[in-house]
């Protein structure tokens, strides 16, 4: 995909619009530079970034106010980096509650570096502290590098996300296995430099990138999704959800996460499912970052010496 080809007003595919000079930061569903979205709180969520429209989907265990499953969204201070993370950790209550605000620091810390290792590895050391506690959690952590398009990938013991590429009309999982023809293994083609690709030592979470073209979709979903079972019945399983998703229209990214979670239930005869469910959605508009306006300056300046917050609040679902 060709750099100019990003000047489109619309996706073309019933997905969120942008204006020709890239993202549009006067939407109030567009994340401002340095501001980290996202908890462990019911949402159904719209959340955009230059060059990336996202829905989220989560809902806790026996309608809890708070849950194990955790998801954020940053943008850094240029709107060339934005990163997305999905955490599964088990329990609920002061614990999740817990690891959600470690999660968050570690993710504003990390929030302008373009090398999302050092993210890993300090997720790695949180997971190993948590597991101290008879705690374990598994996480899915993206950068979406906008001036190359790239999606970096570091996947924590996490179920493999389910990735759309639009110009073939295939689906499949996302990971190190997929063709290599979809794969960057040259860490200067990602356009990061000392981009470690593989695996991350000391952890065991290998870390690889694709460049995204207009119209991929990426869903990322915790384990209660691919465990929905009907009574008596088998789970749905890696296979059998990426059957469903290839059911669900791709041209339409902004329902597409509510009818992929119905069809889940009602293929698997479900009403509620067994634990915290989230579902994250990432369609590719390759906007570039738009250059900021003065009051966004000014606004990206306040969150930067924290007289403007750089935490907000998903929607309640």
């Amino acid at each position: 995909m060709s750099r100019h080809a990003k000047e489109q007003t619309s996706d073309g595919a019933g997905g969120l619009r942008h204006d020709d000079h890239g993202a549009d930061y006067a939407r109030d569903d567009f994340l401002r530079c340095l501001e980290v979205w996202g908890g462990n709180t019911e949402t159904t969520d719209k959340i955009s970034v230059p060059g990336i429209d996202t829905v989220v989907y989560s809902r806790p265990h026996n309608g809890d106010e708070s849950g194990g499953d955790l998801y954020y969204v940053s943008l850094c201070g240029s709107g060339n980096i934005s990163r997305f993370a999905v955490a599964d950790v088990s329990g609920h209550g002061a614990g999740a509650d817990h690891f959600a605000t470690s999660l968050k620091k570690l993710i504003r810390k990390h929030i302008n570096t373009p090398n999302q290792a050092k993210f890993t590895r300090a997720l790695n050391a949180e997971f190993n502290r948590i597991s101290e506690e008879g705690r374990f959690a598994t996480a899915v952590l993206m950068t979406y590098y906008a001036p190359t398009d790239h999606l970096i990938v570091s996947n924590a013991g996490h179920p493999r996300p389910l990735f759309y590429r639009a110009s073939t009309g295939e689906w499949m999982h996302l990971g190190p296995e997929m063709p290599m023809d979809l794969l960057a293994s040259d860490a200067l083609e990602v356009g990061v430099s000392n981009l470690p690709l593989g695996v991350l030592e000391p952890t065991d979470y290998e870390q690889f990138a694709l460049r995204l073209e207009v119209g991929d979709l990426v869903v990322v979903y915790t384990d209660s999704i691919l465990e929905a079972a009907p009574p008596g019945g088998e789970q749905l399983g890696e296979h059998g959800l990426l059957k469903l998703a290839g059911e669900v229209d791709p041209a339409e990214p902004e329902q597409f996460v509510e009818r992929f979670v119905s069809l889940v239930r009602e293929r698997q005869q479900v009403k509620e499912f067994q634990d915290d469910a989230t579902v994250m959605l990432l369609h590719a508009n390759n906007a570039d970052p738009a250059r900021p306006s003065l009051k966004e300056a000014m606004g990206m300046l306040g969150r930067l010496i924290g007289l403007v917050p750089v935490i907000r609040k998903p929607a309640s679902g």
